[in-house]
């Protein structure tokens, strides 16, 4: 059997045509498919309108209300846990995706010696300026933080237990849950496909989350920060000690005796900035320490109902 995962978070509007994707799939699959929709503290309806309509759904299905939004990657993570099959895989709830990748990955971990498959975007029916900045996010996301993320990057995968067994050991917070796939290894492939415009509503991934997305990622799987401070630090150490021989040259010579109060000045001012970058860039890898020192629950499901697929 098959556990599709459903992270929900403002997709009212797109409810019915999801509902009717995943009962053309689960037809497909002859009737093996889970689905496990979990609405991350979404504001709208979805869960009013899943609880009522699931029941009436010819597949089996489980609804997780969570407490509180805690990331569509903490959502996906409790699907994973709730999911009771051989095989799971991950489709947006927006459609982007198109339905029928799940059935391709589904195909790849059935007949191949394979243990995730990832879905990497090759195209995209979004506007230009939304391209453009996916190009630029993926782009820093693969030299900074991730060599073989595939250059479209990645939303959606698909893996067999023992995969989704390792993952869920990986109780990281603020951290990326693509990169965790990466970072583990196992026996990976690649399956492209062409993003689909999106038909209602507006994307809830926003330019403040794609920054937090990147910071989260950067602080968990590199110590490039650190390495640019040391590198900007050597730098400025160098400069220092120029200019300090050029100021006793010019002091001795007698070459000027108009004080230097401007340059001190801006010297203190870029030296204490760059204490502030390097205490700010060392706190943030130690909260996020600590926030793992806490144990807390990554996400708190407040609701789990499951429906036996047009039974109930």
């Amino acid at each position: 059997m098959l556990t599709l995962i459903i992270p929900v978070y403002l997709n009212e509007n797109n409810l019915p045509d999801l509902l009717a994707a995943v009962a053309g799939l689960d037809n497909q699959l002859e009737h093996a498919l889970e689905a496990v929709f979990v609405v991350d503290g979404s504001p709208d309806r979805c869960y009013e309108l899943l609880h009522k309509q699931l029941p009436l759904q010819p597949f089996r299905s489980t609804l997780v209300l969570l407490s509180r939004n805690f990331g569509s990657f903490m959502a996906i993570r409790t699907g994973l846990q709730y999911g009771k099959g051989q095989r799971f895989a991950v489709m947006a709830a927006d459609l982007q995706e198109p339905p029928e990748l799940v059935l391709v990955m589904n195909q790849v971990l059935l007949h191949q010696q394979i243990d995730v498959v990832v879905g990497a975007r090759e195209g995209r029916h979004d506007p230009w300026m939304s391209r453009m900045a996916a190009k630029i996010f993926w782009g820093l996301y693969r030299r900074y933080v991730i060599e073989d993320m595939p250059a479209g990057g990645v939303d959606v995968f698909a893996c067999n237990k023992t995969f989704r067994d390792r993952l869920l050991t990986l109780e990281e917070r603020h951290s990326s849950l693509i990169a965790q796939i990466f970072w583990l290894g196992y026996r990976r492939r690649v399956v492209a496909y062409s993003r689909r415009k999106r038909l209602h509503g507006r994307s809830a991934w926003t330019l403040d989350k794609k920054i937090s997305y990147m910071m989260d990622s950067i602080f968990s799987y590199t110590d490039l920060p650190i390495k640019l401070l040391i590198r900007v630090g050597a730098l400025g150490s160098c400069m220092a000690v120029l200019l300090g021989v050029l100021t006793l040259v010019v002091k001795f010579s007698g070459a000027s005796e108009i004080p230097g109060y401007a340059m001190i000045m801006l010297t203190i001012t870029f030296l204490g900035c760059l204490i502030l970058l390097g205490i700010g860039t060392v706190g943030s890898y130690a909260w996020r320490t600590y926030e793992n020192t806490k144990h807390r629950p990554l996400a708190i499901p407040m609701r789990v109902e499951a429906f036996g697929g047009g039974d109930e």
